[in-house]
């Protein structure tokens, strides 16, 4: 019975975030590794926010040598935090990157009932993949 009212609260509920900022942070020794070779993948190639819910992308460099996102450049230890109003996709080049791209796709609020229910559940899946395997 609990299973099926916390399914009912999850389509249902407004859906309230501490922060609209959605945080990547670049490690220390990213670029030092790739040029060993290494092809570290640091960033998903596309992220997705939702407008409305997470909507900022904020970018922190921990990295020793800056890093390019669109025409932004960060410096080692600076964060950058990019808002986005509306729905759209958006394609920039991006060093942090192997392939030196990244798509930021910003989603429609999910409406009440079952796209809501879903996409509380992809955002947990995401975060903690952990709790759902065996």
């Amino acid at each position: 019975m609990a299973g099926v009212a916390l399914c009912a609260w999850a389509a249902l509920a407004p859906i309230a975030l501490p922060s609209r900022d959605e945080l990547f942070e670049i490690p220390n020794g990213t670029w030092a590794r790739r040029m060993a070779g290494d092809k570290v993948e640091i960033l998903p190639s596309e992220i997705h926010l939702t407008q409305g819910a997470n909507d900022v992308l904020l970018l922190r460099n921990k990295d020793n040598v800056p890093q390019i996102f669109g025409p932004v450049l960060i410096m080692p230890g600076q964060s950058f935090r990019l808002p986005f109003e509306t729905v759209s996709v958006n394609d920039f080049a991006c060093t942090a990157h192997a392939s030196g791209q990244m798509r930021v796709v910003v989603d429609a609020m999910p409406a009440v009932g079952w796209q809501r229910l879903k996409w509380r559940a992809l955002r947990t899946w995401a975060r903690a993949p952990h709790l759902f395997s065996t």
